[in-house]
């Protein structure tokens, strides 16, 4: 079912509540020192309201939806710095919300954001509820059999644990073995850890169990109060939340994605959206909202419409 404002809202001050004091990842490609995302605060600079409509990539659009000149958006708003709310509770912001945003205004268009839950967005676009989704959706082989993508950053799947935690890194999955490890409901890391949970008992050691939650501040929670031992979850949000909390360090990075705007399969405004997204790089837009999040590492050369998964 949908996320409500109250929960995501609630996930946001439940991730605060745990941060005593601020505290840094340790990681060398972590962002910037001094940038609000740094901090551990939420930025507000506004790196959108100046984009203007970029001719030839609003032609490219479906001659019906240039003409209504409003699009749905499905929005999962609950893991910054890919989105969150601000401190009112009721206002979205991240990356996800200024990109879809500049391209909105690239285009010409008035968006309707629907805040939706994470797991429930992909199939909701299939069914033609939405028009777009957005929540960090990373490109994987499974996910474009029957969803097409836009792309606009690179991301990824990584690690977290408490200070305590005798892990340094991780590169193999039965690193894993006989821990707790917390992640997101329908996302690429429950996927990956369910595909390889045979590599444990391959190797004749306990395997590893997987922890899943609907909510990231309840993930967070889950490792702060000892029930999981790691969290995997994305590269940019882990690297935003150690940020904010003591006691928990990042580890590594394990595996790259694209992160795209997904759409129902052979939808017609993929060409717009990647237009509108190349058009924000040639602006200089695109840079803004990234050094604005503190995740200029995550710029791609090009955006694409639905590439190979990285291997």
């Amino acid at each position: 079912m949908p996320r409500t404002r109250h929960t995501a809202a609630f996930a946001l001050i439940t991730v605060a509540a745990l941060a005593l004091t601020a505290c840094g990842s340790g990681d060398p490609a972590a962002a910037p020192a001094g940038t609000a995302a740094d901090k551990g605060e939420v930025p507000t600079t506004d790196v959108v309201s100046s984009v203007r409509e970029d001719e030839a990539a609003a032609k490219l659009l479906p001659t019906d939806v240039r003409a209504a000149g409003t699009l749905t958006v499905a929005a999962s708003v609950s893991n910054p710095p890919g989105a969150t709310y601000l401190a009112d509770g009721r206002t979205a912001a991240g990356t996800d919300i200024d990109f879809a945003d500049a391209v909105a205004r690239k285009l010409g268009l008035r968006l309707t954001r629907e805040v939706a839950s994470f797991e429930a967005i992909l199939p909701a676009l299939g069914s033609g509820k939405y028009d777009v989704g957005t929540g960090n959706f990373g490109v994987t082989e499974e996910r474009r059999r029957t969803i097409d993508f836009v792309t606009y950053i690179n991301d990824g799947q990584g690690f977290a644990v408490r200070d305590d935690s005798e892990l340094k890194k991780v590169t193999d999955l039965t690193q894993l073995c006989g821990l707790t490890v917390g992640t997101g409901a329908g996302t690429t890391f429950e996927v990956t850890l369910e595909k390889n949970r045979h590599l444990c008992a391959d190797a004749g050691r306990k395997p590893y169990d997987v922890k899943t939650y609907n909510d990231q501040g309840a993930t967070w929670a889950s490792l702060q109060q000892g029930r999981s031992d790691v969290v995997m979850s994305t590269i940019n949000g882990l690297r935003y939340a150690v940020r904010q909390q003591t006691g928990v360090r990042f580890l590594n990075e394990f595996k790259r994605l694209d992160v795209g705007f997904a759409f129902k399969k052979g939808t017609a405004l993929a060409p717009a959206f990647q237009a509108a997204v190349n058009s924000l790089k040639a602006d200089g837009t695109y840079d803004r909202i990234l050094k604005k999040w503190g995740i200029s590492a995550s710029a791609i050369k090009a955006s694409q419409i639905s590439p190979p998964e990285i291997e």
